[in-house]
């Protein structure tokens, strides 16, 4: 049985949710998104909340249970607060800055990497070595993260790089004579 799966997700308030067969719409403050879950899953929106139950005791009907449920708060969750990833930046010359909506990074290479922002995602450069993702998608926003960070990852010698805030890398001893 799923631990997750078994809570009904809460409706926010501020948020209205519909369920239309296999499809959950969330309308919120900060826009609109919807998830179509499996088939292998029922939905349904009972006294305010939405309810997900496998329908039957398949293995993958019961894998697919507590995804569903989970994406189901996601999307509730982000229409209504929406979600941001903190980066930072450490090294010598090391830099962000926006460019528009691109985001101009200085790290180190012989030209400086252009970010082209995707549509339903904004970046913040409050200082020029702290970069904030923000959006209401959470796979989405976890994913342009992953790519900035993706140009020049933290290196474990000194710590160079981008990193995630509140990320601890491990450092390695150099060489010794």
């Amino acid at each position: 049985m799923s631990r997750i799966g078994k809570k009904p997700v809460q409706v926010p308030a501020g948020v209205t949710a519909s369920v239309d067969g296999q499809k959950v719409t969330a309308k919120g403050p900060k826009g609109e998104l919807f998830f179509v879950a499996n088939d292998e899953v029922s939905v349904a929106l009972e006294e305010n909340a939405v309810v997900v139950q496998p329908l039957n005791q398949s293995k993958d009907a019961r894998s697919k249970w507590g995804m569903s449920r989970t994406m189901i708060e996601n999307i509730l969750k982000g229409v209504k607060d929406g979600y941001e990833r903190k980066l930072e930046i450490n090294g010598v010359g090391y830099r962000a800055s926006l460019q528009g909506k691109n985001l101009q990074l200085a790290l180190g290479f012989s030209h400086d990497v252009v970010y082209q922002t995707p549509e339903g995602i904004t970046i913040a450069v409050p200082k020029p070595t702290e970069i904030i993702v923000s959006g209401i998608n959470k796979q989405q926003v976890g994913q342009v993260a992953a790519e900035i960070r993706e140009y020049r990852g933290p290196e474990p010698y000194k710590g160079k790089g981008v990193k995630y805030a509140g990320e601890r890398i491990v450092r390695k001893e150099g060489k010794k004579k």
